[in-house]
């Protein structure tokens, strides 16, 4: 099933973090292949129950499955993204 993409306002800060050509193939990366993958990507547990995780690289992506659509909530590096839940 494929899924619509929609972005959190806050990823615009955590792209502007990175490097230009990182946030480049991050973005590319989730655009080409998180709608498809969506389905098999396992929830997370604890304080981010219900959410999912994408790995690219070093770099995690944090999403949650409404319906139709993918609601990108943060995309940060490995040792930042689990610091505290994003709020949806």
């Amino acid at each position: 099933m494929a899924y619509n993409i929609k972005y959190k306002k806050s990823i615009q800060r955590d792209l502007k973090r990175l490097d230009k050509p990182e946030a480049r193939r991050i973005l590319a990366a989730i655009e080409k292949e998180l709608p498809k993958k969506a389905d098999s990507i396992p929830s997370l547990k604890g304080p981010f129950a219900g959410l999912r995780k994408y790995r690219i690289g070093d770099f995690r992506v944090i999403f949650a499955i409404l319906d139709q659509e993918i609601l990108i909530l943060r995309i940060a590096h490995r040792k930042e993204a689990y610091r505290e839940p994003p709020r949806p």
